[in-house]
């Protein structure tokens, strides 16, 4: 019998390396991102019928219910919610940034996560059994310049995700929080406020990972035995260490 995913974020990136993953492993797909035209091209290239798309702000509390309430029949029964969908739009110092770019960061990092968390987790704790994956940063445990409103949310999401596995204590279902490091995808260009150009510089040079190796670490997590929690995965390309510490000399 199929399984379901439900995967936000899913038109781009790391969520749409995920999908392909799954997919390939015979998984039914809930398709979630906010670019309709995207998720048609990636549902036309898989190729299957056991794939749900739909336009959603995970920012909408309201959307976000309902969404879940009126899912086809096929696809009511959610194994596993991988919570994708993330960015950054400060990008600069904190000092020189724009609040508003804030709020953006948090409503989509972590109120996005907690409203999918909040309603697909009655459909697991009902059967007792389904599997809640974030996807989480390496900057969650280890501050860098520019970091700033992007990287607490990612320390929010480490949090939350061990908070879930305290609550969820007794059921059968399973948290995961996969961390990754410089990881190519668009998110640099969001971060730039879509200048492209200045974006990619930033993978310049780097032998970065990709969207794939993180959908593989998803798969791998979700796939082990149901006895089994795999409580976090950090990943970082050979390219990429833990800085020095700064100091400001006279």
């Amino acid at each position: 019998m199929s399984k379901t995913i439900l995967i936000t974020g899913a038109s781009a990136g790391i969520g749409k390396a995920i999908a392909y993953q799954f997919a390939k492993n015979d998984w039914s797909l809930i398709l979630v991102a906010r670019r309709l035209e995207r998720l048609k091209e990636i549902k036309d290239d898989i190729g299957k019928d056991n794939i749900h798309i739909e336009s959603i702000d995970v920012r909408d509390k309201k959307e976000v219910k309902e969404f879940i309430q009126n899912l086809p029949n096929d696809f009511k029964d959610i194994d596993v919610l991988c919570n994708n969908a993330g960015l950054d739009t400060v990008g600069g110092l904190i000092q020189n940034s724009n609040v508003d770019d804030w709020d953006t960061v948090v409503d989509v990092n972590i109120k996005g996560v907690l409203y999918f968390t909040g309603y697909v987790l009655p459909i697991m704790v009902k059967k007792n059994s389904g599997h809640i994956v974030n996807i989480g940063s390496v900057g969650g445990s280890y501050p860098y310049p520019r970091g700033n409103i992007y990287a607490s949310t990612k320390a929010f999401i480490k949090l939350f995700t061990k908070q879930l596995k305290a609550d969820l204590f007794g059921t059968n279902i399973r948290v995961t929080n996969i961390e990754p490091g410089i990881t190519k995808t668009e998110f640099s260009i969001v971060r730039n406020k879509g200048d492209k150009e200045e974006g990619e510089k930033f993978y310049q040079g780097i032998r970065h990972l990709n969207a794939e190796d993180i959908a593989d670490a998803v798969f791998w997590a979700v796939s082990r035995p149901e006895h089994v929690n795999i409580n976090s995965i950090e990943i970082m390309p050979v390219d990429q260490a833990w800085g020095p510490f700064n100091v400001k000399r006279n």
